[in-house]
């Protein structure tokens, strides 16, 4: 519901509950006025100072809280702009007393006047606005019953109206500020519902656009990489080996120089490329720093992820790292999802010829020839972490291996064969 509308509503109520007790009030006077009675000027004398102080309150509620604030939270009854204020804070002893004095004027007005009983409906929402719910129905029975106790002492006879009318003012006055409380609280809880979805809407559209932004960066560089870059290193090797076989003085060796010079070049800029567009985990550090960084920010409960090396590490061409990096995302990614494990382990091993990386866990596993092919290592969810793993490590010429059974947890290795020296130093 629209706040703005909160505020329509508070005004209004807060008027129409200041009418009723004007009202009932002026109702008093006038008939104890036309009625002659002998006690006319105590009880003119007691109205007065039940409105002057009711308005005292009124005016110190206005001076306090603005009408479209919201009663802090410490309170010891948290206010609700669908009721209405009508005086000073409730929840707060400067109101209790208030509205005890107001009640008191109100007892002694019954003892002068039966009409004054009338005035019991108003009460019975002032007592539910500002007392607790524990003091507030207790307030309302006792209320019932001096007005009750007042038409029977005053009219000497006992009649079902005396008892009906008090009581079903009650009853109604308690079921409609439950009600409307209800209602209230209903109405916050879907407000603050639909305010926690669209930042979650958008919390989503952001990581959406951040993981398309990375995937296409990614995309492109093993792209750049994989033509470009390999292309130009091809024409340099070619260039620089007809370079060596024509005779030193030739016409066309400055021509086969300067094309090879040219080669190079681009290629330096092509390799620019490849590391401007490289993952945001291996800008700022090695490979074993970006997985070591992965296993601290993974985080699930009763989860323990460590990360180890094994062997020398050697540098490694940036398509060889991106998969490294991507695979163990992916898997330690399923593991958290899927795997319900107590410990993971990430293991980066470099060997003579090759460099390989195991992600094992203790989880529930599965088993890898019961499924189907793209639903493998995604938990059945749909996925394709195993096949986008496969072709990671098809492009690079390795091999990705899952071993895994129900019960035993589950171990995913990608090895990948180490570049030639000599052309790696050229792409």
């Amino acid at each position: 519901m629209d706040s703005r509308s909160h505020t329509h509503v508070t005004a209004a109520l807060r008027l129409c509950l200041h009418a009723l007790l004007a009202g009932l009030l002026a109702l008093v006077v006038v008939r104890a006025v036309s009625e002659g009675a002998a006690d006319t000027a105590a009880v003119v004398a007691v109205t007065l100072l039940t409105a002057a102080l009711y308005a005292a309150g009124a005016v110190r509620s206005s001076a306090v809280q603005p009408k479209d604030s919201v009663q802090p939270k410490d309170s010891a009854r948290p206010e609700d702009p669908a009721r209405p204020r009508t005086s000073v804070q409730p929840g707060t002893r400067a109101g209790a007393w208030w509205l005890g004095g107001l009640w008191m004027l109100w007892a002694a007005l019954l003892v002068l006047s039966p009409d004054a009983l009338w005035v019991a409906f108003p009460l019975y929402f002032l007592q539910l606005h500002f007392l607790p719910m524990r003091w507030a129905l207790p307030s309302v029975v006792v209320t019932a019953a001096a007005a009750i106790t007042s038409f029977v002492v005053h009219r000497q006879e006992i009649e079902p109206g005396a008892f009906i009318g008090p009581l079903i003012g009650a009853a109604v006055a308690v079921a409609t500020v439950l009600g409307y409380d209800a209602l209230f609280r209903e109405s916050e809880r879907r407000r603050e519902l639909i305010v926690e979805l669209v930042a979650t809407r958008a919390d989503l559209a952001e990581a959406e656009r951040t993981a398309g932004t990375l995937a296409e960066r990614e995309r492109l560089a093993r792209e750049i990489h994989d033509t470009l870059a390999q292309g130009l290193s091809s024409i340099q090797l070619l260039l620089r080996a007809a370079e060596r076989s024509l005779p030193e003085n030739a016409p066309a060796t400055p021509h086969v120089r300067a094309a090879r010079e040219a080669a190079q070049a681009n290629l330096a800029e092509a390799r620019s490329f490849v590391r401007a567009l490289t993952p945001p985990d291996l800008e700022h550090g090695s490979l074993a720093a970006a997985l070591e960084r992965l296993c601290a920010r993974t985080t699930a409960p009763e989860l323990t992820v460590r990360f180890a090396v094994s062997g020398t590490p050697v540098e490694l061409p940036t398509p060889y790292e991106v998969a490294l990096l991507r695979t163990a995302q992916s898997a330690l990614a399923n593991t958290v999802r899927h795997a319900a494990a107590r410990r993971a382990e990430i293991t980066l091993s470099f060997m003579d010829t090759s460099v390989a990386l195991d992600v094992v866990d203790d989880g529930r596993g599965f088993d890898p020839s019961g499924a189907p092919a793209h639903e493998r290592c995604t938990g059945g969810d749909g996925g394709f972490g195993l096949p986008a793993m496969r072709a990671r490590a098809g492009s690079l010429g390795g091999a990705l291996s899952v071993e895994s059974a129900p019960g035993q947890g589950t171990a995913v290795a990608l090895t990948l064969p180490l570049p030639d020296t000599e052309a790696e130093r050229a792409a």
